[in-house]
């Protein structure tokens, strides 16, 4: 039996908790705020990050140390090391806060992006959209997620009101992708050096946050086997251990990489229902030197998010495959606060039941995409 100490105590925290549980393995968790969900399920500290005193108590009381998110402060995840194992390392969480070093790893590595910039001035902002072209998106270099810190240029009009509005600090210009979907794989490798993948999943965003994700994609092995060996080169270069995601854009029968998550993901959280090992169990054992579980997708899943509340259960709960996770969070707009998972044997089969589901929630706006995916195979 071993202890993991998790940094941050988020619904990521508390679904490794839960996973690792049935293993004999415990969990201790550090979060800032004192109504973390993860303290459910999980003892938690709640301290800042730089708090170095409860940090070291942390450090004392677990066998490694990994992470929910990935904006805790490298140079926390430095400093752990000294006391403890750290999984993924520092460096690899370095990169992945900074998107230009990201971005930069991944051309340098032989991965396709999208082009892109780095943005210190409104100067370098103009100089960089008229070498990049309309549209393009300037994001922060660092922190932002679920679709803030960016702004879309249309045209030179709209530099001065962007470079007011996130202005100030590194910023990251990159040209718009006329992408004919979204795609992920979740990938992960062990302190042993095993690596296993999950199959390539769909996804749709809303708002600048996941909607739903869709796995297997039907006559996607072509691209399945770019994104793994994308995947594979990665984790090796940063001698990753841990689950990570890779965010593509498909074009023309290609990829281009969006953006590494170095930690368990959100379009990943099907793989709990529709395959024999989930994404958070193999985080788990790949933390601690485990052998890796099967990761091939025993049923055909789609994932909903919930967003800012709650809808009824009861329509999912009434599918013989669908799966309910509620967070425990108070609801709050643009909040993660659960998911729906939904199972069958086959993409017709779970078509009828998302058509159901749907119309139940009064979602039919929000599935349809995902239904005409369906559709189409």
């Amino acid at each position: 039996m071993a202890t993991i100490g998790i940094l941050g105590g988020g619904q990521l925290a508390r679904m490794l908790a839960l996973a690792g549980a049935p293993l004999g393995h415990r969990f201790l968790v550090v979060d800032t705020a004192e109504d973390a969900c993860a303290a459910q399920v999980a003892p938690l500290l709640r301290a800042d990050w730089r708090d170095f005193d409860t940090l070291e108590q942390f450090a004392r009381r677990i066998d490694v140390a990994t992470f929910d998110f990935e904006n805790v402060p490298a140079a926390t995840a430095e400093w752990l090391t000294a006391h403890t194992h750290v999984f993924p390392n520092p460096i690899a969480l370095a990169t992945a806060q900074d998107r230009y070093a990201e971005k930069s790893l991944f051309r340098e590595i032989g991965l396709g992006t999208p082009d892109f910039a780095a943005v210190d001035s409104e100067d370098d902002l103009r100089a960089a959209a008229t070498s990049l072209g309309f549209p393009c998106v300037l994001k922060t270099r660092r922190l932002g997620y679920d679709g803030k810190g960016q702004c879309i240029l249309r045209g030179t009009a709209d530099i001065a009101p962007a470079w007011a509005a996130i202005g100030g600090v590194p910023l990251i210009l990159e040209a718009f992708v006329p992408f004919d979907s979204e795609v992920s794989v979740i990938a992960v490798r062990s302190r042993t050096g095993e690596f296993r993948h999950y199959p390539l999943t769909r996804n749709w965003h809303r708002g600048g946050i996941l909607s739903a994700s869709l796995a297997p994609l039907g006559g996607a092995g072509a691209l399945e086997a770019q994104a793994v060996v994308h995947a594979r080169v990665l984790a090796e270069r940063l001698d990753y251990v841990g689950v990570f995601a890779l965010e593509l854009f498909v074009v023309d029968g290609k990829l281009l990489v969006n953006e590494m998550a170095p930690r368990v993901h959100n379009s990943g959280h099907w793989t709990i229902e529709g395959t024999p090992c989930s994404q958070f169990e193999n985080h788990v054992r790949a933390v601690l030197g485990q052998p890796l579980g099967d990761t091939t997708a025993r049923a055909c899943s789609v994932m909903l998010n919930w967003i800012g509340e709650l809808p009824d259960a009861g329509p999912v709960l009434a599918e013989a495959g669908g799966h309910w996770h509620d967070y425990g969070k108070a609801p709050r707009p643009g909040r993660k606060v659960g998911h729906a998972t939904l199972c069958a044997d086959r993409p017709g089969m779970l078509r009828d039941v998302l058509v159901r589901v749907a119309r139940a929630l009064g979602r039919e706006a929000e599935c349809a995409p995902v239904i005409a995916a369906l559709d189409a195979g």
